[in-house]
């Protein structure tokens, strides 16, 4: 027996030829790759070729730092991973893979961006009618980015309240109009970028204060209307049946200035503190709540109205039933049928 062994290489045949090294770079990779101070920074690069080619990494043509920068390589990719991006991290990353005379680069722009810091400089440069003017000058740190803009707020100095009257502006002056005669206000300017706003404002140090202009008003005299009336009842009080135990309400309305005082009657006699009922009076309603009437509690109930003025009253007629089927019904039905019989 024979034995022959293969390999990529090397066979019964001869050698095989080399493939030609190919990175597939990533088409988000292919323009300036954005990350927030503190992200992760991940990016695995495919790659072709046979055997398998070397892949080595560098950053701006230097070597990288291994203390900041982590680099895994297999047969057919490469990994580059930094676990907290700083903005020192930002830079041009190539990745060269070769294979024998062979090579092929891929350049990876990483950018690694924050907050931009305040404005500086803020200053209230003229105030004129409802309007004011402001100006300042960027802030030192842009946050390794281009700024979007500035946001202007504005906040009155009774409320203290900041409301936003412009955003991603991009002058270093502004008006801001349509202030409040009477007010003072100050304002504040932050900084924009990718990132968002800055984590602080530029305010202020003067305050802008919309005067009143100095207008003379005539105005005609007039006579004061009296609006004191005695009592009248707009909504009187409705006779009412209600059955023995089941609490009943009575309500009426009335107008009068000044406000009157309120005094319930029954049968012409007062009821105020009797635990038994409960009167209420709010902007003119009045209201009496008969609790678990009794059959002793029917009768004509008066609602009284008295100011310095004058008073007025209304009355209505309260009957109390026994509930269908009770002893009490069946003795009142029995003796006016009794009375109906004997007339018959």
């Amino acid at each position: 027996l024979r034995i022959l062994a293969l390999t990529q290489v090397c066979g019964s045949t001869g050698s095989l030829q080399p493939e030609h090294p190919k990175i597939c770079l990533p088409r988000t990779l292919r323009q300036t790759y954005i990350r927030k101070v503190g992200d992760t920074v991940n990016l695995l690069i495919p790659f072709q070729g046979k055997p398998k080619p070397r892949a080595t990494w560098t950053r701006d043509g230097r070597a990288l730092d291994a203390s900041r920068v982590s680099v895994r390589s297999g047969e057919r990719d490469s990994i580059l991973f930094i676990r907290e991006a700083q903005r020192a991290d930002s830079g041009h990353y190539q990745l060269c893979v070769q294979l024998g005379g062979l090579e092929a680069t891929a350049t990876i722009n990483i950018l690694v961006i924050e907050r931009p810091g305040p404005p500086q400089s803020v200053k209230l440069v003229d105030v004129w009618g409802f309007n004011a003017t402001l100006e300042w000058t960027p802030p030192q740190d842009t946050g390794n980015t281009a700024l979007l803009g500035y946001t202007v707020q504005k906040a009155e100095t009774k409320s203290g309240l900041w409301f936003t009257v412009l955003e991603r502006h991009h002058r270093t002056s502004c008006v801001v109009s349509d202030l409040i005669v009477g007010n003072s206000y100050a304002f504040r300017v932050f900084a924009e970028n990718q990132c968002g706003l800055s984590e602080t404002a530029a305010i202020t140090a003067d305050l802008a204060h919309i005067q009143k202009a100095a207008t003379v008003y005539k105005t005609k005299g007039f006579a004061q209307r009296d609006f004191s009336e005695a009592p009248k009842f707009t909504q009187p009080l409705a006779d009412c049946t209600t059955i023995t135990g089941y609490d009943t309400q009575l309500f009426c309305c009335v107008r009068a200035s000044p406000r009157p005082k309120i005094i319930w009657l029954k049968n012409k006699m007062v009821i105020q503190g009797n635990p038994k009922y409960r009167a209420l009076s709010h902007l003119g309603i009045c209201s009496l709540e008969i609790r678990k009437p009794g059959p002793f509690d029917g009768g004509v109930y008066t609602c009284k109205a008295v100011n310095s003025l004058g008073e007025a009253s209304v009355d209505c007629q309260v009957d109390v039933k026994a509930p269908p089927g009770s002893p009490t019904a069946a003795r009142v039905f029995s003796r006016s049928f009794g009375t109906a019989s004997g007339l018959g």
